[in-house]
């Protein structure tokens, strides 16, 4: 897949996804790109900067896993683990079944997106929870 930016006739600008330039190409000869502004079937690709990092490097392992560390440190020091019974908990606080409070615990992918489909703000942690004893 490749990002085009892109602008019609009328000046207006736009980006549209195509499986390939060719593809692009032929889609545009058969007037089936159109302006997202005005409908117009005149469409041209524009001048596209390349996306590129402007970092100077990327950070180190060790950088990393001091960075993720702090988070978990974060994350056990001011939620409490809840284990399997994240979902639960999670959706009865959102409820009002229970008094909302940080949890954080297991889930699993399908349970996890459920919430977020039923507007419950859950985010997945960069690691796995520590089982605890509390």
């Amino acid at each position: 897949m490749i990002r085009f930016h892109l602008k019609c006739d009328q000046d207006h600008g736009f980006e549209s996804w195509f499986q390939s330039n060719e593809a692009f190409e032929k889609l545009v000869k058969n007037g089936m790109v159109t302006c997202t502004v005005c409908g117009s079937a005149q469409v041209m690709k524009s001048v596209m900067a390349p996306a590129v990092s402007t970092s100077p490097h990327v950070a180190p392992p060790q950088q990393l896993d001091a960075t993720l560390a702090k988070i978990r440190d974060a994350v056990e020091k001011n939620a409490s683990y809840v284990g399997g019974s994240f979902v639960k908990q999670a959706r009865d606080m959102h409820d009002g079944v229970i008094p909302e409070r940080p949890i954080y615990g297991e889930a699993r992918l399908g349970e996890a997106k459920k919430l977020v489909d039923e507007g419950i703000p859950v985010v997945p942690l960069p690691f796995i929870p520590r089982k605890k004893t509390n």
